[in-house]
């Protein structure tokens, strides 16, 4: 049939696969973005200095409440992976195996582990470097990684979003996003711009060096995908360097020169 593609029962039309497409990206890291272009532009717009400003990634829902805090804290986590439960929905009806066909799966555990423990050590301490001299230069906001209340579940409720936060990201910026524009016809370089782009662009609320640095590490994954075959190894990447970030902070804000707070 004209305009189809193979897989799933009769082919899905390239018109099905754009729409599914923009409404993942509508319901997850899509809107991300655009709610990210309103905040950076109200930073600027702000009066004083992009450093003199704070964007905190994780913050109390309910202060004073910490039971209430907790269950808002995981009902956040929990419906922010809604979106990859319907990726792995779409590629299964697709006839392609669910997250299996983008390498998020359990079958190489040891070789997932190792290679995304080896990339975070590459990307985590070249990060931070940029960030510093983003942020001095004034191109950047203080990034506030955590600023949950000193109760027992604030470690593991950060743990949880560093792993929330990398299997979202890497499941549908990479693996899903580049299965789908490859199979509507973009080049590989086209659909290499428009994932580092598109992560970027979510972290724009930090400011230009969070957008400059998150599209740089997005040409890396891409390229470290087409290599593996998987993003078993990226989602491990990204949550161990979330989780140094996260925990980190916690653990040394206010006692360490080197590190900005607000």
């Amino acid at each position: 049939m004209s305009g189809s593609l193979p897989g799933g029962e009769g082919g899905l039309s390239r018109r099905i696969l754009r729409s599914e497409t923009l409404l993942v990206l509508a319901l997850s890291l899509g809107a991300s973005a655009l709610s990210s272009l309103i905040s950076f532009i109200g930073s600027l717009t702000k009066p004083g200095g992009l450093k003199d400003q704070a964007a905190t990634l994780n913050s109390s829902y309910a202060p004073g409440r910490p039971w209430l805090d907790l269950a808002w804290q995981l009902f956040g986590i929990a419906t922010a992976l809604v979106p990859v439960a319907l990726v792995a929905h779409l590629l299964l009806r697709e006839g392609a195996g669910g997250l299996r066909a983008i390498g998020f799966d359990r079958t190489r555990p040891w070789p997932d582990l190792g290679r995304g423990a080896l990339v975070a050590a590459g990307i985590g301490s070249a990060g931070l470097a940029f960030y510093l001299i983003a942020r001095a230069a004034g191109f950047n906001l203080t990034v506030v990684p955590e600023a949950l209340p000193d109760v027992w579940w604030k470690y593991p409720v950060l743990i949880l979003s560093a792993v929330q936060n990398s299997v979202v990201e890497e499941v549908i910026v990479v693996g899903y996003l580049l299965r789908r524009l490859g199979q509507l016809g973009w080049t590989p370089v086209a659909a290499l711009a428009a994932s580092s782009v598109l992560r970027g662009s979510y972290h724009l609320y930090q400011g230009i060096g969070g957008f400059v640095g998150n599209m740089v590490m997005g040409v890396v994954f891409v390229l470290l995908y087409r290599r593996w075959g998987r993003v078993g190894p990226l989602v491990v990447a990204h949550a161990l360097l979330d989780i140094v970030a996260f925990v980190g902070y916690g653990l040394l804000a206010g006692k360490v020169s080197w590190l900005p707070t607000v």
